[in-house]
C-alpha cells in the first residue's frame, strides 16, 4: 500500500498513511484492512471506505468460499490430509514468529504492557479459550497505571492480579454473525489475534468444529491471499453452509468498517490524546499475549510427531533467517508433509 498508493501513485500524502497506520495499529480490526479502508475514506468519503472493504476482503473471501464448499462435499478433503500434516505444523511456527514479532513492536520496554501481555498469554495457554472480560479488564488497568499519573503506581499494580483471576471466571447464520462481530471488534493489530478468540468460541464453547477441523480452517487462510481474519469465511461454511460463510464474513467485518467510519474524522486529535491511547495499548498487549498463547494451544494439535515437528522447527529457521512469502513456506510444508506423511 506504501509503495503503490504514497510512493508511485500519490493518491495518499506520507503524513496521511503514517495516521492511518497508526489508527490501524490502536483501533480494534485486523491491521491490514483498517489501513486499506481509512486510505479509501480518504480518497473517496464513505463510498471509497465501503468499496476499498469490499475489493480488500472479495477475491480472499471467494476463494474460501470455493475451498470450504469442496471441504464439506468431499469429507474434509481426504486426500489433502498429508499436505495439511505439514501446513498445520508451519501454521504454528508463523504464529509463533508473528507472537515475536508483534510483542517487540508494540510493547517495547513497557513493564506494564510486558505484564499485560505474560498474564493474557498465560490464561490463553491454559484455559485454551479467551475472555472479553480480561480484554476489559486489561485496558481498563492500563489506562488507570499510564494515563492517570497522579494514581500512585504501587497502589495502582495491584490491580494487575485480577487479570489472573478473570482468567477462571466462568466465562445458524444469525448466531454466527453475533459471534463474530463481536471477534471482529477484538482483534487488536495483527489479524492472527483472532485466532485464540476464535478457537475458544467455535471449538471449546459451542463446539461447531473439531479441533482439526479449526486448524484446516487457519491453513486455508494462510495459503489464500487477504487477511487471515478471512478464515471466519471457511469456518461458517462449516457450520452453516452459504448462507453462514457470508454471516461471519460480514460479521467479522463490520467492526472495522464502521470505526473507520466513525473515528477517522476525529482521529488526529485522538491519537494525540494520552488518555485515549493507553487502554488501546492495553488491548494491544492482551491481543499480543492471546495470540502467544494460542501457539501453545494450537501447537498441541499440530505437532504430535517427529515429522510435524520437523517441519514447524525448519519452518521457525527460516523465517526468522529470511523473508519468505507466507503462501510459498505453508506451500513447501504441505509438499514436505505430503511426503513424510507416507
Amino acid at each position: 500500500m506504501q509503495r503503490e498508493l504514497v510512493e508511485r501513485r500519490r493518491w495518499v500524502s506520507s503524513e496521511d498513511y503514517l495516521e492511518g497506520l497508526a489508527l490501524a495499529q490502536l483501533a480494534p480490526g485486523p491491521m491490514a484492512a483498517q489501513l486499506a479502508i481509512y486510505l479509501g475514506y480518504l480518497r473517496a468519503g464513505i463510498p471509497g471506505a465501503s468499496l476499498v472493504g469490499l475489493a480488500f476482503v472479495g477475491p480472499s473471501f471467494l476463494m474460501v468460499f470455493v475451498i470450504a464448499a469442496a471441504y464439506v462435499r468431499f469429507g474434509g478433503l481426504p486426500w489433502m490430509q498429508p499436505a495439511f500434516h505439514g501446513i498445520g505444523a508451519a501454521v504454528i511456527a508463523i504464529i509463533a514468529r508473528s507472537a515475536s514479532k508483534l510483542a517487540r513492536m508494540v510493547l517495547r520496554n513497557d513493564r506494564i504492557l510486558w505484564s499485560v501481555f505474560g498474564i493474557l498469554a498465560a490464561s490463553t495457554a491454559i484455559t485454551g479459550r479467551e475472555s472479553v472480560f480480561l480484554f476489559v479488564l486489561a485496558a481498563a488497568i492500563t489506562y488507570i497505571l499510564k494515563a492517570m499519573p497522579r494514581l500512585d503506581a504501587r497502589r495502582a499494580c495491584a490491580f494487575l492480579p485480577w487479570l489472573g483471576v478473570g482468567a477462571v471466571a466462568p466465562n445458524n447464520a444469525w448466531k454466527l454473525l453475533l459471534f463474530f462481530s463481536k471477534a471482529g471488534a477484538f482483534v487488536f493489530g495483527s489479524g492472527l489475534a483472532i485466532v485464540p478468540f476464535l478457537y475458544g468460541g467455535v471449538v471449546e464453547q459451542y463446539h461447531w468444529l473439531t479441533e482439526r477441523q479449526f486448524l484446516d480452517a487457519v491453513a486455508v487462510a494462510m495459503i489464500t491471499p487477504g487477511p487471515v481474519v478471512i478464515t471466519s469465511g471457511f469456518i461458517g461454511y462449516l457450520v452453516a453452509g452459504p448462507w453462514g460463510a457470508m454471516a461471519a464474513a460480514i460479521g467479522v467485518f463490520v467492526p472495522v468498517y464502521l470505526v473507520v467510519i466513525f473515528v477517522s474524522p476525529f482521529f488526529a486529535r485522538i491519537a494525540k490524546n494520552p488518555q485515549a491511547r493507553a487502554p488501546l495499548e492495553g488491548l494491544t498487549a492482551a491481543a499480543t499475549g492471546a495470540i502467544a498463547g494460542a501457539v501453545y494451544v494450537l501447537g498441541r494439535h499440530a505437532i504430535h510427531d517427529w515429522s510435524t515437528a520437523i517441519i514447524a522447527v525448519v519452518t521457525l529457521l527460516i523465517i526468522f533467517c529470511w523473508k519468505v512469502p507466507e503462501p510459498l513456506i505453508v506451500g513447501a510444508a504441505g509438499l514436505m508433509g505430503a511426503v513424510l506423511y507416507r
